[in-house]
């Protein structure tokens, strides 16, 4: 569904959904209590599914919210985008890569160049969130497959390049990549 009309259909309960900077998760309540734990540990934005009936949880902190299901689109997207400012405003300052091969960290910058450029861009779009190899490579090189190892030097200059900025891009056994603030990473490794 794309439109906000109020007199869309309601939204039923689902597991994730993917939004600029930040992938909140889904999470039905009562009944994924341990799941959520997990998520609030990992200082995960998360959105609670509040099943009919169930007396809503208080937030435990400002990356939580829930909404009642079903739920009407408008009132979903609304959830969702505070959970998106505030997921932002938390980590004090979200990434942002320029047209240019610009990527921006609050005041501090660095020039990439136009295949670290494609991944860094892609990286900054799902800031905090696993990004596939494949999708990595695939926006890498566009136009062919890379050579097994080219995505991993690519990465691995990245790196170098980001850590200046307080940037660390972590590697998710089996999954592929997340990029984050490079504290956030060393908390989440303790």
């Amino acid at each position: 569904m794309t439109s906000t009309d109020a007199g869309d259909p309601p939204i039923a309960a689902t597991d994730t959904l993917s939004m600029t900077g930040a992938d909140v998760a889904m999470v039905r309540w009562p009944g994924e209590e341990d799941r959520l734990d997990r998520l609030r540990s990992e200082r995960r934005p998360r959105l609670l599914l509040v099943e009919s009936g169930a007396a809503p949880p208080l937030p435990s902190d400002d990356l939580e919210d829930w909404i009642r299901v079903p739920a009407q689109e408008v009132d979903m997207m609304a959830r969702l985008a505070g959970l998106e400012r505030r997921f932002c405003e938390n980590d004090a300052i979200c990434p942002e890569v320029d047209e240019d091969g610009v990527l921006r960290m609050g005041r501090n910058w660095v020039s990439l160049p136009p295949v670290d450029f494609r991944l860094a861009a892609v990286l900054v779009e799902r800031f905090g969130a696993v990004v596939s190899r494949d999708a990595l490579a695939r926006a890498g090189w566009p136009e062919r497959t890379p050579a097994r190892n080219a995505l991993d030097v690519h990465v691995l200059r990245l790196r170098r390049r980001l850590e200046p900025l307080g940037l660390a891009i972590r590697t998710v056994r089996s999954r592929g990549y997340a990029l984050e603030q490079a504290e956030r990473q060393q908390v989440s490794q303790a």
